[in-house]
């Protein structure tokens, strides 16, 4: 398993004081536990670049900006038996997801499929998590959002699309679902910023500029995407020789599904910035969907078929020197028994975020492990 020379923090420490932070901007104690369980959900699976490193920038800085709402106050737009539009009104999208996920379960359970889509909401962590809570019902859970403009359609340079993950959660008779979770571009920004807190280059053939030429360090990356001087390649890279035309048709797919079905903005409205350049909310679109294996043959046969499934796979002949074959979920797991006793890695970067916001926000009650 990893070898980390970083520190391990305590998982109830970070939650409690995620919690504690969200707390003093304004959430309301449930909904602050829930934004900090998502956060803490990467870093259990090991997908660090929607971590506790994106708690600062993506969610304490945007609340502070005003371009965030700490108060999720969620309308019901339109239902039917086995639909709904919700508004998030530019509050939490962790908060909006799990309310429009516990609605298409509690449609599932009742019809055999549910489907909500959301509107006006923000960035909603890792999108794994919303699939998997359908898992946990015996449920195949599909969701997927629009984001910031960033990705170049094929043959193009300009950023259009945004990394647009479209997510699939399948229940299993193994320890672990299969969880498909994966955005549809080449990289995504939160690798990128990773790259950059950690001082590693991104690998050329993944970002494109405005000239047509690869580019690779990652804080000039960042802020040329930002400024639209680059863009993200497509799933499969540029061009058409390892077929970048189908990460681009599956971000195009989301990006209609997450703004089409609530009638929201798409493609540049999504850029964060209003007509004179100053920042304002992202209005992001969301759609979720449930459908419960029980509905067809039975929830027993369906995970008993999909392990089966997956145990031949990974049983496969292997190619030369490789001594494993994965599936989707599979390295999670693995990760997460590792971490689980052991807690959260933290970045230096991220080490200094906290004792900055804990010192900002008075909470004295706090010490961590990593200080002197």
């Amino acid at each position: 398993m990893e070898k980390d020379a970083r520190p391990y923090i305590p998982w109830n420490l970070v939650d409690d004081f995620m919690t504690a932070v969200f707390g003093k901007l304004g959430l309301p104690e449930e909904e602050a536990r829930l934004c900090s369980d998502v956060l803490l959900e990467s870093d259990r699976r090991g997908i660090e670049s929607h971590g506790c490193n994106r708690f600062k920038p993506i969610y304490v800085d945007r609340i502070q900006a005003g371009i965030l709402n700490p108060i999720t106050k969620i309308d019901i737009l339109k239902e039917t038996p086995t639909t709904a539009v919700l508004d998030a009104n530019d509050g939490m999208g962790m908060v909006a997801s799990k309310k429009a996920m516990d609605m298409c379960i509690e449609k599932a359970h009742t019809y055999g499929m549910g489907m909500v889509a959301v509107r006006n909401s923000s960035h909603y962590g890792i999108a794994g998590y919303w699939a998997t809570m359908a898992t946990k019902e015996n449920m195949i859970g599909i969701t997927g959002t629009n984001a910031r403009p960033s990705i170049a359609p094929t043959f193009g340079v300009e950023n259009m699309l945004g990394t647009n993950p479209l997510t699939f959660g399948i229940p299993t008779d193994e320890a672990f679902p299969f969880v498909l979770d994966c955005a549809t571009s080449i990289i995504q920004n939160g690798k990128i910023e990773y790259y950059a807190r950690i001082g590693h280059d991104v690998p050329a053939g993944m970002v494109i500029g405005r000239d047509g030429t690869e580019l690779t360090d990652s804080p000039q990356i960042l802020k040329d995407i930002r400024s639209q001087k680059a863009a993200l390649a497509p799933l499969g890279g540029l061009g058409e020789l390892f077929a970048g035309y189908k990460g681009y048709g599956y971000a195009t797919v989301v990006e209609i599904l997450s703004a089409a079905l609530q009638s929201g903005l798409f493609l540049k409205a999504l850029d964060g910035k209003d007509e004179n350049g100053s920042i304002r909310p992202y209005h992001l679109g969301h759609f979720f969907v449930a459908i419960d294996t029980e509905a067809f043959l039975g929830a027993e046969a369906f995970k008993k078929t999909c392990g089966d499934i997956l145990r031949e796979l990974r049983a496969s002949e292997k190619a030369p020197g490789q001594s494993r074959i994965y599936t989707a979920g599979e390295k999670e797991y693995e990760v997460w028994m590792y971490r689980k006793d052991k807690g959260v890695p933290m970045t230096e970067a991220v080490q200094k975020e906290f004792i900055q916001l804990r010192d900002e926000f008075g909470l004295t009650q706090f010490h961590f492990p990593f200080e002197k």
